[in-house]
């Protein structure tokens, strides 16, 4: 199971209106385990951030003007994202932004390289009806340590949301290691008369402390010890 868990942080809310990213991270995750491959970059957005996104996650424009351009990123982001199933918060706001900087890049959308979005915001809002599931309430609800996260950052909220991702579908391995046991083995029909039942012999001790017993439960009985006159009777034939 190749996963890749995926952040970006944007010039503002809404790339119809030329909002850009201003950064991008991924980590990467196989069969539950973090692999410790990431990907992670600052771009120039060649634009001004808006000032609510500016004030979420203060990549200021002296920062990011000597940064790569997203299209001087693209082929190594799909080069790294390659045939996994991609996770990310609030999934269509990311795939928005990334499908607009891939086509100014004159690339194909999202989908065409990887074979599954998962949606952990839809994942959450399904477990917890009615309740905040933005990443820091998902955090304190599955005991996850954000207090790195003073402000949004990309490669942070990536590797968050792969802890919470672990923690909100806890159980999966059981039912997978359940999968993978094998079926029995059907053949003929067993014939009791056929098995043999192995009766270890006691040993010399085990005698001595049963004979020992015997005379016990005679003397408190006095003398009505069923077993010893069944094994005298035995004996005696």
């Amino acid at each position: 199971m190749h996963q890749i868990f995926l952040d970006t942080e944007t010039t503002g809310l809404e790339f119809r209106l030329g909002n850009r990213i201003v950064e991008i991270a991924a980590v990467e995750m196989l069969n539950r385990r973090p692999t410790g491959r990431r990907l992670h970059h600052y771009l120039n957005p060649e634009r001004e951030s808006e000032a609510g996104a500016l004030q979420v996650h203060g990549l200021t424009s002296e920062f990011l003007q000597d940064k790569q351009k997203f299209r001087d990123i693209a082929q190594e982001l799909l080069e790294f994202i390659d045939g996994a199933e991609l996770i990310m918060h609030n999934a269509p706001f990311d795939v928005g932004f990334l499908d607009h900087e891939l086509g100014l890049a004159e690339l194909q959308p999202l989908r065409s390289y990887c074979h599954t979005i998962t949606d952990t915001l839809r994942m959450a809002k399904d477990l917890h009806p009615g309740k905040k599931n933005n990443l820091d309430a998902l955090c304190e609800r599955y005991q996850v340590d954000n207090a790195r996260r003073t402000l949004h950052g990309a490669l942070l909220d990536a590797e968050l949301l792969a802890e919470i991702y672990l923690a909100m579908t806890r159980g999966q391995e059981s039912l997978q290691m359940e999968e993978e046991i094998p079926p029995p083995v059907l053949g003929a029909a067993i014939n009791p008369a056929n098995l043999q039942m192995l009766v270890p012999p006691a040993s010399a001790e085990e005698l001595e402390a049963h004979a020992q017993q015997l005379e016990r439960i005679e003397r408190e009985s006095k003398g009505a010890c069923v077993w010893l006159r069944l094994e005298s009777a035995m004996t005696s034939e």
